[in-house]
């Protein structure tokens, strides 16, 4: 059974599943940045930041948004190369799927750190009341005393490369991947084809709509709270469950491990309690 067990999760070692397990990773940290204060705002009342601590949590915050971003492009762009060129697929991306992996994160510590700088650098003489449920960039610039048009300049010029331009390039991946599954034949694989292709759209467009709206042109508006909301807690709340249950593979290997760990553990369980039965008789 064991033996049985491993060979089902070979499957799970391609690198489309290894950029799923980062994305996992990236999601826990995105939701670690914002989550705690929150819920130290809303349960115990304390609604105080220092300048520092507001600074860093907004230098995380955009690093993790900008590295998902460019993570879900590396994502769409796997399963872009595994559609259209499948022989050549698992020998190319066998080398390259690490440094795919590691170029987002590069790109979010670099691009994140721009804004930062330039938000940072402004006077914050008057109203020290963030108008937000995190510390964030057009709220920060809102605040400031001096003049925020540069700062608000490079923040959408900032966005536009880390947020629109991903979004783009995912939009003209998959439009290559419908036409390519279009001239499948057969009913059956483009069924397969496109569910590979199903979870990761449902949470790119989640993502990159209200990304788009917040970040390109920062106002900081009561919309741009609800959809901040959206895409910082709601949508990594749902993303597992988005990638897990409209995934055959990992379903799969959820039920084989339940079925090892129930033959593993609640057989010998039952084992040594039957032992202890007879020999206290």
């Amino acid at each position: 059974m064991t033996r049985r067990f491993i060979s089902g999760l070979v499957s799970l070692h391609a690198p489309m599943y290894y950029f799923i397990s980062v994305f996992a990773v990236l999601e826990i940290l995105f939701v670690s940045i914002i989550v705690p204060k929150l819920l130290d705002i809303l349960i115990a009342g304390r609604n105080r930041i220092s300048f520092e601590a507001c600074f860093l949590q907004l230098y995380c915050a955009d690093t993790t948004g900008i590295v998902e971003c460019y993570l879900l492009t590396v994502m769409v762009f796997d399963r872009h190369f595994a559609i259209t060129s499948p022989f050549q697929y698992g020998i190319i991306m066998t080398q390259w799927y690490i440094k795919l992996a590691i170029f987002p994160w590069l790109v979010g510590l670099v691009a994140a750190f721009i804004p930062t700088i330039f938000t940072a650098s402004l006077k914050f003489c008057g109203p020290n009341v963030i108008d937000h449920f995190f510390c964030d960039l057009a709220p920060l610039q809102n605040l400031a005393c001096s003049d925020s048009y540069v700062s608000n300049l490079v923040t959408s010029i900032t966005a536009i490369f880390v947020v629109l331009l991903p979004f783009i390039v995912i939009i003209g991946f998959y439009t290559h991947i419908i036409v390519t599954v279009l001239k499948i034949k057969s009913v059956e694989g483009k069924r397969k084809a496109f569910s590979t292709c199903s979870s990761h759209l449902i949470v790119a467009s989640l993502f990159f709509i209200t990304g788009i709206v917040v970040y390109v042109r920062p106002n900081g508006s009561d919309y741009d709270k609800f959809f901040a909301l959206i895409y910082k807690v709601v949508t990594p709340l749902l993303n597992p469950f988005i990638y897990t249950l409209r995934n055959k593979d990992v379903k799969t290997s959820l039920l084989r491990t339940f079925i090892v760990f129930k033959e593993k553990y609640v057989v010998t369980f039952k084992c040594k309690f039957c032992k202890n039965e007879l020999f206290s008789k």
